[in-house]
């Protein structure tokens, strides 16, 4: 029953405004995160449909429940894969089970539809039809992507090579190609389930979005590196970065599951601990808004709540982003967020430009198809629509030679024209990216107090160690 506990207490926090979907579930400490993850979107996506059904069936006044307990209750009896509980909770759901059901069937009936998806809102609906490809990212720590491809072409999946342009990621069931871009990373058709897959148990196969894959892949650390991943919830990108570096070197960053009395704002950028350090991975709290399958369309008397949110989310993410670069070897710092606006992307980047004259920006990735919004055309954004992907941005900066810094390693860079359609083995060597320097914004954005109510998902602590697999 704890499932169901705390999946009505984040739905009850999530219409509250008091946080993205996502960060609230990772930060509810909850032991098992992805079934809550899912339970709690599905839950959303049908929120409409389940209420109808409560009020209609007369739910909460017979069972002195509350809503959001009784929407997740009830998707799981009705819709999902049944209940995961036992007891008197059980006992009395399916005791309303007939009653429950008679009211969704009258819903098709009324509405002559045959499915439960076909009852979604026109707006749901809308999100739905823009399924994003299935991106498997192969755990090189564990595997390489030659052996994860035969094991797939053994498993009954068809192989088309490396994918060119962005139509090859429109894909039929049981056809996979490599990605463009990330030689690491494998595309199947929308939905393709891998959880009870063999190469996903075993560790060998990591379900990350293409976007979310970015951040790592551009920092590029060598092995043998000192980074610091300073907001690793869940750990995707952490596990990224020691496969990247071959599983050598010092990776600092855990999960908030590894509590602390210490969080990254507050760690001394001069401590002997951190004396090494010369890549920095910071992908702070932010709005969620590039999220699809979090997309929530604010009410015009919620905009005032939206507005000053994102004002102290901006704060927070400048503060991050000012103190990540005090690290005295620095060499490069990547800042991301899962978010559309504006002023969590660009508008942060520049102002701590602006606070920072030592760091420039380097151009990402010239045959990316959606750039930063100028004059900050060097990061790079995504979206559904031109990037197939979840929306995202991504900024790399570094500290420029005239600031006393050795001439740096050349950034990630493929073109198209650059993707083979060849398995690697190994990692390619990846070439160097363009050395335009970056026009930051006149505008400077002010710190406000506003950035300590901020949800601040970086508050972890960081021991370094030898990166495992993940």
């Amino acid at each position: 029953m704890a499932l169901y506990v705390k999946a009505a207490e984040i739905l009850d926090k999530a219409e509250k405004k008091q946080g993205a979907l996502k960060t609230l579930v990772y930060d509810s400490k909850f032991e098992n995160i992805k079934p809550l993850f899912a339970l709690v979107l599905e839950t959303q996506k049908f929120s409409s449909v389940l209420e109808e059904i409560i009020v209609s069936s007369k739910l909460l006044k017979q069972t002195k429940m509350r809503m959001n307990l009784a929407k997740v209750l009830v998707f799981d009896l009705l819709i999902g894969q049944g209940l995961k509980c036992g007891g008197a909770w059980k006992t009395m759901m399916i005791k309303h089970r007939a009653r429950l059901q008679s009211v969704l069937a009258r819903m098709k009936v009324k509405q002559k539809v045959s499915k439960n998806e076909d009852l979604l809102p026109a707006s749901v609906k809308q999100v739905l039809a823009e399924n994003l490809p299935r991106y498997v990212r192969v755990n090189t720590v564990k595997t390489t992507v030659e052996d994860a491809v035969d094991y797939l072409k053994r498993d009954g999946f068809s192989y088309l090579g490396q994918a060119s342009r962005l139509e090859d990621l429109t894909l039929k069931e049981k056809y996979f190609v490599m990605d463009m871009h990330l030689p690491e990373l494998l595309v199947f058709p929308p939905n393709t389930d891998f959880h009870d897959h063999f190469l996903y148990k075993a560790g060998h196969i990591i379900l990350q979005d293409k976007a979310s894959c970015l951040p790592a892949y551009l920092l590029n650390p060598p092995a043998g590196a000192h980074i610091i991943d300073a907001c690793a919830a869940p750990g995707n990108k952490t596990s990224h970065l020691a496969a990247i570096m071959k599983n050598k070197g010092k990776l600092s960053g855990v999960t908030c599951h590894q509590l602390a009395n210490q969080d990254f704002l507050k760690v001394d950028p001069d401590s002997p601990q951190f004396k090494d350090v010369e890549y920095v991975l910071l992908d702070p709290s932010c709005s969620g808004s590039g999220m699809v399958c979090l997309r929530d369309d604010a009410s015009s008397a919620d905009q005032e709540k939206v507005k000053a949110r994102l004002a102290a989310l901006a704060c927070f993410q400048l503060r991050c982003l000012n103190h990540g670069l005090k690290f005295p070897r620095l060499k490069r710092l990547v800042y991301s967020t899962c978010s559309i606006h504006s002023q969590e992307n660009e508008g942060v980047v520049a102002a701590c430009l602006q606070e920072n004259p030592g760091f420039r920006l380097v151009n990402l990735l010239s045959q990316w198809p959606e750039r930063g919004l100028e004059p900050l055309t060097q990061c790079l954004r995504a979206n559904p629509a031109k990037t197939r992907t979840h929306g995202f941005f991504v900024a790399l900066l570094e500290k420029q030679n005239g600031a006393g810094r050795k001439k740096q390693e050349p950034a990630v860079q493929i073109s198209a024209q650059e993707a083979t359609p060849p398995i690697p083995s190994t990692r390619r060597k990846r070439p160097a990216a363009s050395d335009e320097e970056s026009d930051a914004s006149e505008t400077e954005d002010k710190q406000t107090p506003a950035a300590d109510q901020a949800d601040e998902k970086c508050f972890y602590p960081v021991g370094g160690s030898k990166p495992t697999a993940y």
